[in-house]
């Protein structure tokens, strides 16, 4: 066994290394070159839709998709209590107000009942997350949106390849928007990625992420811009990842059965779902027991890493940081939920041999619970 097993690490091949070497080698570095159009082009042909827009990261993905849409002070957006910080943060940036909805209890993504309840006058958008790689339950999402005249934005960062109803996520919504930081199903290092269907939003998106430099008169701006372009570089490296991304999913539906196999039989817990109308990419591998409390919970990774297992606990609610703090009593699931949730290690790097070892620590560890 190796002396520790980290919760992610990327896979990077011979592939990744010639393309960065020819990006490298071109001269174009920075955020123009032929890469980062082959990157683009192929990445909306994956997902399904008309347009991908590189960016530089999957939060600023959420920005910038935010913006070109019109969202601003005084708006309202409905977003998970249970996910990574940036999908709330990148609303907060806008100076709209994220307001948290609670999860479905059995896949963990937003509750479209939850939303309902959610809605006011000042609704324009619902930003579902595909939460460790299982897409949310879209339809009744969709219907809803539809019903009050509200943008979808779908945050994939977690769920590059993942399906619904035979669907990619990130063709469904007005919107999706991905990351490809080094933990995530492919990489880039730090990057992320919108795709759309809508040529308006894509022009707007793409004028805004250059600083809004007017097309016709360079270094001529009409309004303010960001720097939220990827470089030549990432895109390299991005490309060769997505050439590889079905091997990649394959894989990590493969170290997901093996830990169904060895960990089955064990009263109390549970593993990932899989609807049967999702295809799940597990980005993460998830356990959640039924006992634990927070304090149990971090005495059993504390255990797990002396014997050299990385985890890390589920998200905490958005809802209870204190710059968010304002509607905990009002998501129960996401409050029982997160205390009993680690992520295991889910490296595409994993052998069958690694995943026995992590499991029979596991089981070890629950019996003496």
């Amino acid at each position: 066994m190796p002396k520790f097993i980290p919760v992610s690490e990327p896979t990077i091949t011979e592939k990744e290394i010639e393309y960065v070497f020819s990006a490298v080698k071109s001269g174009w570095v920075s955020s123009l070159g032929e890469f980062i159009t082959k990157f683009e082009e192929e990445f909306a042909k994956y997902i399904g839709t008309k347009y991908a827009l590189t960016v530089s990261n999957g939060t600023t993905a959420l920005h910038l998709a935010l913006v070109s849409l019109g969202i601003k002070e005084g708006d309202e957006v409905i977003v998970p209590d249970l996910t990574f910080i940036a999908t709330a943060n990148a609303v907060a940036y806008t100076g709209a107000k994220p307001i948290f909805a609670d999860i479905d209890p059995e896949i963990w993504c937003i509750d479209p009942e939850d939303i309902k309840k959610k809605i006011t006058s000042k609704t324009k958008a619902i930003i579902p997350v595909h939460l460790y790689g299982h897409p949310a339950d879209m339809d009744p999402i969709l219907e809803i949106a539809n019903e009050y005249g509200l943008y979808v934005i779908e945050d994939c960062a977690e769920a590059h390849g993942a399906e619904y109803k035979c669907k990619k996520v990130g063709s469904l919504g007005i919107c999706g928007v991905f990351s490809f930081y080094g933990n995530k199903i492919i990489t880039t290092g730090e990057g992320g990625m919108i795709t759309t269907n809508d040529e308006r939003l894509y022009e707007k998106a793409k004028f805004l992420r250059d600083h809004a430099m007017s097309k016709e008169k360079r270094y001529w701006h009409t309004e303010v811009g960001y720097n939220y372009r990827m470089t030549n570089i990432q895109a390299a490296l991005g490309l060769a990842q997505l050439e590889r991304i079905d091997e990649i999913i394959r894989k990590k539906r493969q170290i997901f059965e093996w830990y169904r196999e060895y960990l089955k039989g064990i009263d109390g817990i549970k593993l990932n779902p899989e609807k049967e109308w999702a295809k799940n990419v597990f980005w993460m591998v998830c356990l959640l027991v039924e006992n634990f409390n927070e304090d149990k919970r971090d005495r059993f990774m504390r255990f797990l890493r002396e014997n050299g297992i990385d985890t890390r606990p589920f998200f905490y609610p958005c809802s209870i940081m204190p710059m968010y703090k304002t509607n905990e009593a009002k998501n129960p699931l996401t409050y029982e939920i997160y205390k009993k949730g680690i992520n295991l290690p889910s490296s595409y790097n994993l052998g069958k041999n690694n995943v026995e070892y992590m499991s029979d620590l596991i089981v070890e560890l629950l019996k003496d619970k």
